[in-house]
């Protein structure tokens, strides 16, 4: 039987978009709309999670793709407020609305959401915003009675009236007031009535609020979770009614002068089991007797933050037996007695993080046997103490094998042998700080035995070199963040293979590093995950290198091109053209003109720029800049531009929610070597303070 021949056998039929039927349409989709929504939208999480902006490109692939991108974003985060009607149009199952991005949302604004038909959003964070007030709240609350979790932090302007809108807002369950200054004990009251099922409540920096209407929203609100009463004049005679709150859990009581010893001792015939994480930090009038009380009034503590508080004396350290579940211990900016670090030791042994950063009396001796006792510590912090040597080390390496977070910047008195110990005994860090240390090549070589980093800081270290990074670069493949400031001995080859061995890198300082070229930021335009770049005092990079930046890393947010001389015109364009994630900018010293600063104002997302002594740009250019660039919040500009520019301009602008910030600093072009600056740093450094630092 002869086989058919390919002239026997039937054509293939090309379809044609302009020429397809509608039944060749439908089967030619038909595979994505046979997928269930829940199937469809889990690989949509995972095609952002890899890259945000392939989300753009699947909705731009068809109709259908396009009506399947807007189900399943639940996140708006507009550019400016103008554009909210269409946002809202689009993606109607959005549940989150952030309006952080936009300087100032008008009471109009809000108001169009009273037409959306976005019945599922559940949560809207105003926190960068300015302009909006009682009515815009009003339309807000209306419009979504589903509303759960409101953002209002930095609400500078909004007062009781505000507060009583925020109150029609009844299903609220997480509420944040951060620096509300003139909100008072009223419009707390009215909180207070119209949101009883609220969980989180936020009220630092809210100086009008006081114990009456801290107690009257204890009684009102008795399922909150969440109570952060930083930095408000309230005194001992709220702390009973917070104690008879049945679910708190999380109390943020930091720079409360209020609170005492007097009022704390009341507590003593109160008892609050629920609560798990207290703030006491920079609690000035607090001793050791006050901690005392507090201890005994909750015996669940996981979380105590004393920090900047008071002298850490035997009775204190003793007193902690109270709390035998507390894994997270914080004592930054204390003073230490004698032995009270060690009675730390003996009564917290199931301690998981201790922090103990600018601690003054802090002893090896102390050190060497705390760390001997807390066989579970995961956590440690003990920067800038100078006082400690290799035998703390030692101590700390050979007792807390398991250590996932190690900070120990500025303890200058660590040589590079005991550095190598880390690297050598504690192989599951993840963060380790060890800035402005003894660090050598070798001590990199032993902590390349540490896979997992994910944080690496090792800026000022004078003896690195490329040599130790390609350890760091062969053995880390999880780093993310890595900080080389004024690591001087740093040159494109180390760089090169930092690029190549971590491509999850998001996050370089190479500040200062003044070997480096074009060619480390080509090899670092091969992270696509990086998001923070500071190159700032590297006058050998230039527009070619920050183009090779401005191509491959899509998702750049915040560049630091402070004093790169080179970099001109050019590498503005390539930014205004492929950098549209970027918030932050600092272009001071550059050889940027008003054009390459008319191209960045371009750029949507835009929020920050310093722009002192650019020698290219004029009045009339950076003010053109100004206007164009609508989502500024802060410019940094020198102060001689103050007079030049137009103050009805300058007022379009603030009134858009754009703060300016006037330099005046003179024309400095020279820079240190890194070990000139760092014995110059090393001149004037003056003692920590022995008991607080406010």
């Amino acid at each position: 039987m002869a086989m058919p021949t390919h002239s026997h056998l039937p054509k293939r039929r090309r379809v044609c978009p302009h020429m397809a039927t509608a039944t060749e349409v439908a089967v030619a989709i038909a595979p994505l709309d046979s997928l269930a929504d829940e199937l469809l939208f889990l690989v949509l999480d995972r095609v952002a999670a890899a890259d945000p902006r392939a989300l753009k490109s699947f909705a731009l692939a068809s109709r259908a793709c396009r009506d399947a991108e807007s189900r399943h974003r639940r996140l708006l985060r507009p550019y400016r407020a103008d554009l909210l009607r269409a946002a809202l149009a689009r993606y109607p199952s959005a549940s989150r609305l952030d309006l952080t991005l936009c300087p100032r949302v008008p009471d109009s604004a809000l108001a169009v959401l009273s037409s959306a038909p976005l019945l599922s959003l559940r949560a809207v964070d105003l926190s960068r915003s300015r302009g909006f007030g009682a009515p815009g709240l009003a339309a807000l609350a209306a419009a979504f009675p589903g509303l759960a979790d409101l953002d209002l932090s930095n609400g500078v302007e909004l007062g009781d009236e505000a507060a009583a809108e925020v109150a029609r807002a009844c299903g609220l369950r997480r509420l944040c007031l951060s620096r509300c200054k003139p909100i008072t004990d009223m419009g707390l009251g009215c909180v207070a009535v119209g949101c009883p099922d609220l969980r989180e409540i936020a009220l630092n920096w809210c100086l009008g609020i006081t114990d009456l209407g801290v107690q009257f929203l204890a009684l009102k609100c008795n399922k909150l979770t969440t109570l952060n009463l930083s930095y408000t004049m309230i005194s001992k005679d709220c702390l009973p009614a917070i104690m008879k709150l049945p679910n708190l859990e999380v109390l943020s009581l930091v720079g409360c002068v209020g609170i005492d010893d007097d009022g704390l001792a009341s507590l003593q015939n109160e008892c609050s089991k629920s609560l798990q994480v207290l703030d006491m930090s920079n609690c000035q009038n607090v001793t050791d007797v006050g901690v005392s009380s507090v201890v005994k009034a909750m015996p669940n503590l996981l979380e105590l933050n004393l920090s900047y508080c008071c002298h850490v004396t035997p009775s204190m350290g003793k007193c902690f037996q109270m709390i035998p579940k507390l894994q997270t211990l914080k004592l930054e900016g204390c003073k230490f007695m004698i032995d009270g670090l060690k009675y730390i030791g003996i009564s917290c042994a199931s301690l998981r993080e201790l922090s103990l950063s600018k601690c003054s009396g802090l002893t090896d001796t102390d050190l060497s046997f705390v760390v001997s006792r807390l066989k579970s510590l995961l956590k440690l912090d003990i920067t800038c103490n100078r006082n400690i040597t290799d035998a703390s080390l030692a101590a700390i390496t050979s007792s807390c094998p398991s250590l996932i977070s190690l900070k120990m910047e500025s303890c200058n008195h660590v040589s590079s042998e005991g550095l190598r110990m880390i690297g050598r005994r504690c192989s599951h860090l993840e963060e380790l700080d060890i800035t402005d240390s003894d660090l050598d090549d070798e001590g990199l070589k032993a902590l390349s035995g540490c896979s997992k980093l994910s944080s690496l800081k090792i800026g000022i270290c004078m003896k690195i070199s490329d040599e130790g990074l390609m350890h760091i670069g062969k053995s880390c493949p999880e780093l993310r963040d890595i900080d080389l400031y004024r690591s001087g001995a740093i040159s494109d080859e180390g760089v090169t293979q930092i690029a190549q061995g971590c491509p999850m890198l998001e996050s370089i300082n190479l500040s200062y590093c003044t070997e480096i070229t074009d060619l480390s930021l080509a090899a670092l335009s091969k992270c696509a995950k990086l998001n923070t770049l500071e190159i700032r005092g590297c006058p050998s990079v230039s527009s070619a290198g920050l183009s090779e930046i401005s191509t491959g890393c899509r998702l750049l947010a915040k560049l630091d091109i402070k004093k790169c001389f080179a970099i001109n015109d050019v590498g503005m364009l390539f930014l205004s053209q492929f950098s549209h994630s970027l918030r932050q900018i600092n272009l001071s010293y550059c050889s940027v003109t008003d054009i390459g600063l008319m191209s960045l104002s371009s750029i949507c997302g835009l929020q920050s720029m310093t722009i002192v002594h650019l020698a290219g740009i004029t009045p009339n250019g950076l003010m053109a800049a100004l206007m164009i660039c609508g989502g500024l919040k802060k410019v940094k500009l020198h102060a001689a531009f103050r007079s030049m520019m137009p103050p009805h301009m300058l007022k379009v602008v603030e009134a858009r929610g754009c703060i300016f910030q006037w330099i005046d600093k003179p024309f400095q072009v020279e820079q240190e070597r890194c070990d000139i600056w760092k014995q110059q740093s090393q001149d004037v450094l003056v003692p920590l303070p022995s008991y607080r630092i406010i």
